[in-house]
């Protein structure tokens, strides 16, 4: 279990700098920092704190929980018995295969891109390029968002439903994002 032993707290590395390291590592480079992820994503408290050291991010249990907790997104999950954490979605390391329900989903999701991807996504719809899927928003504010961090955003509107009532499979994550495969164009509404 994850104890004060570590406690080490750097005040130079505010949160969001922490966050982007733990996506980091958590999501596409372990091994940038020696970190070992088991097949479903979840990396060792402690194996993460005695890693992340050695790149100058000194952490304890409770930064770590912090982050955890104060994240509007949610984008880690620690385990139950507190031992070990994991991305919630976005890996792009081949190693992790997250095994996610499969839902339903409503009639309508977003996916937030730039407007510079718009020729792309009308010839080849839209692919999970460097992740493992396609990620999607139930509502038009996150995908906004999401949108923005590429570029002049644009948000489109994706038949979800009919898709899935065509057979095209949707996962819905523990932080609130769709996941699917790919979706051709003619389900994106722009």
């Amino acid at each position: 279990m994850c104890t004060g032993v570590f406690k080490i707290i750097n005040m130079s590395k505010n949160h969001t700098e922490i966050s982007k390291f733990l996506s980091y590592v958590l999501r596409h480079e372990p091994e940038a920092v020696g970190l070992s992820l088991d097949k479903d994503g979840w990396a060792v408290i402690t194996d993460l704190i005695l890693c992340a050291k050695q790149k100058g991010y000194l952490l304890d249990c409770d930064i770590i929980q912090a982050i955890v907790s104060n994240s509007d997104k949610k984008r880690f999950t620690i385990s139950e018995d507190g031992l070990n954490i994991r991305a919630a979605q976005g890996h792009s390391t081949q190693k992790v295969n997250i095994s996610y329900h499969e839902k339903a989903p409503p009639h309508i999701l977003y996916h937030g891109t730039a407007t510079r991807f718009l020729p792309v996504i009308r010839e080849q719809g839209l692919l999970p390029m460097s992740r493992q899927y396609v990620h999607l928003s139930a509502d038009e504010i996150t995908a906004i968002q999401v949108g923005q961090r590429h570029g002049k955003p644009v948000v489109l509107k994706i038949k979800a439903l009919t898709m899935y009532e065509q057979g095209f499979r949707f996962y819905f994550t523990d932080n609130g994002v769709w996941l699917t495969d790919t979706i051709p164009y003619q389900f994106i509404q722009e």
